[in-house]
């Protein structure tokens, strides 16, 4: 069984009851569901996934914006200018444009540029679409991957809820077992000191009530683990006392749907559609890359204005013709503008993206194996949960009976043993069959209804076994 579908299947024991609510309100099912969607860590944490998965949908859709950059520069420097070639290797170099002189000079005066550019890459054979398709799948597996987890935390509370019931009717079967024990014992002491029974009985009566007592210690001890599961579970510190009410009312019935029918078909699993989204998000990777195979077209435009403090007749002739004015540097004297459309692409980009699609298609085909595989396991839980539910009932309608006769067996022996007639050995290994008897009748109470629980878990119908309470 794959690792996300034992991950369903497992029920965490014991259920927890937030701090500070008032003990003597028993908690419902309902009530502890809810509590652990509301503060389990992993529910919380793909919450945010979600809402970072819609974000990057906004920021996917809005790439297709045209980039529109404005710009402004003012400098203050000479004009000297020589003719030959040059690069600023490694090295920032300065760009000064003016008449080529005799002689170098430190004339200086100030200079801007200003200027507004815009780039839009409008057609790309739907390369944007489909990223954004790409976005709207990692939406769509991530809001998946929260649904599956939130159906399998109530799976696992609703689980905790019946094992902790169970729990603590096997405390409550523990005790009248070391009541029997007690007062068995002071019968026991009684009629050895008046010499009617060996004295050894007295022993024995004495060991059973310290296993009895060793019996409800370690009840109690389960309990109290499973409330410390329950804590960490539902996140909260539990009560000190580890005495947790809980509406258990339902267990004395039978549930209404143990042969109704789920109300989706299998397919709708939280556990299969977080599998086919991973499928569907692969696929669509894929045609996203298909179009890198295609250039894009780009339109563009610019606008510039350029001043300066150099005069057009600066030069060998008139080499005054400047001013070191601040304002008539910085100002508006000489614009011009382009526009214009264009086309790139790389002709070898095709032998690359080939073999990228050829891997993501792979990857899909992966999936969806794992997907056939998974719904293979659910389909065979699904015939499982029936036959659960069938010998849940059996066990059901035999746990009374079996507890009758063992009570009756108990009281006769018992009875026996006082009138001279049975030894103490008969006694107490009827008590032992009693007690074994109601130990299961406890669990097969809540057998019933952790079957139903588990063909609602099998179906991913949840509401098959909720819709009780």
């Amino acid at each position: 069984m794959s690792k996300q579908l034992r991950r369903a299947f497992s029920w965490v024991l014991l259920l927890g009851w937030p701090t500070g609510q008032a003990m003597a309100q028993a908690l419902t099912l309902r009530q502890a569901v809810q509590s652990a969607l509301n503060n389990y860590g992993t529910i919380r944490a793909k919450t945010d996934y979600v809402k970072a998965a819609r974000a990057n949908i906004k920021e996917v859709r809005n790439e297709y914006l045209p980039d529109l950059n404005l710009a402004a520069e003012q400098v203050y420097g000479t004009a000297n200018a020589s003719y030959g070639p040059a690069i600023g290797y490694k090295a920032p170099s300065v760009s000064s444009s003016g008449p080529t002189l005799p002689a170098q000079n430190w004339n200086a005066a100030f200079g801007s540029l200003y200027w507004t550019n815009i780039n839009w890459d409008f057609f790309q054979f739907g390369r944007y679409k489909q990223k954004a398709q790409v976005a709207q799948k990692g939406l769509d597996l991530n809001q998946s991957d929260l649904d599956q987890e939130k159906f399998e935390q109530s799976v696992r509370v609703a689980g905790a809820f019946l094992n902790l019931i169970a729990a603590q009717k096997l405390i409550l079967s523990q005790q009248a077992n070391l009541d029997r024990a007690v007062s068995f014992q002071t019968v026991v002491t009684a009629r050895a000191k008046s010499g009617l029974n060996p004295g050894v009985d007295s022993s024995l009566a004495n060991a059973e009530v310290s296993s009895a007592r060793i019996a409800l210690t370690n009840a109690i001890e389960g309990e109290q683990e499973y409330a410390n599961q329950l804590a960490q579970l539902m996140q909260v510190r539990p009560p000190d006392s580890n005495n947790y009410s809980l509406d258990s009312a339902f267990v004395s019935r039978l549930p209404n749907a143990l042969n109704a029918s789920p109300a989706q078909p299998l397919t709708n699993h939280p556990l299969l559609q977080f599998f086919q989204e991973r499928v569907l998000l692969s696929d669509q990777q894929a045609k996203y890359l298909r179009t890198l195979n295609y250039p894009t077209f780009s339109l563009f435009g610019v606008v510039q204005d350029k001043g300066t403090g150099f005069d057009y007749n600066y030069g060998a002739q008139y080499p005054n013709a400047y001013t070191p004015n601040y304002f008539k540097g910085v100002g508006f004297q000489t614009a011009n503008y382009l526009i214009g459309v264009g086309v790139t692409w790389d002709i070898t980009t095709p032998l690359r993206v080939r073999q990228q699609v050829a891997a993501q298609q792979f990857t899909t085909e992966g999936l969806r194996e794992e997907y056939g595989l998974i719904s293979q396991e659910l389909q065979a839980q699904v015939i499982l949960s029936d036959t659960k539910i069938r010998n849940a009932l059996e066990n059901y309608r035999e746990a009374p009976i079996q507890v009758k006769a063992a009570a009756d067996a108990y009281l006769q022996k018992e009875t026996l043993y006082k009138n001279g007639l049975a030894t103490i050995v008969d006694v107490t290994t009827a008590a032992a069959i009693l007690n074994q008897a109601e130990t299961e009748r406890d669990v097969i109470d809540t057998n019933v209804w952790q079957a139903l629980l588990y063909k609602a878990a099998s179906t991913g119908d949840f509401g098959l076994f909720f819709n009780e309470f």
